[in-house]
């Protein structure tokens, strides 16, 4: 697992496993334009087609550009 950086920004994590690789953003909530725009918009400048998390504690996150966002409890127990 590494931290990545684009530009002056930051990706929280970017994990591997074999020759997958997939990228996370974590967050406590999207509960502002702001923060959903800072959050998602980290991932613009990422030019690839590995899959894009944001997680957080939304109950209905939010899913744009191909960005998944998924609620972090969800994503904790999903067994894959």
């Amino acid at each position: 697992m590494h931290v990545g950086k684009v530009g002056d920004r930051e990706i929280d994590f970017i994990a591997r496993r074999g020759d997958t690789v997939s990228y996370y953003q974590v967050t406590y909530l999207l509960g502002s334009q702001q923060t959903a725009d800072r959050e998602f918009g980290v991932f613009d400048a990422v030019q690839d087609n590995w899959p894009k998390y944001v997680l957080s504690m939304d109950e209905f996150p939010q899913t744009r550009n191909g960005i998944y966002g998924m609620n972090i409890i969800d994503w904790l127990l999903d067994a894959d």
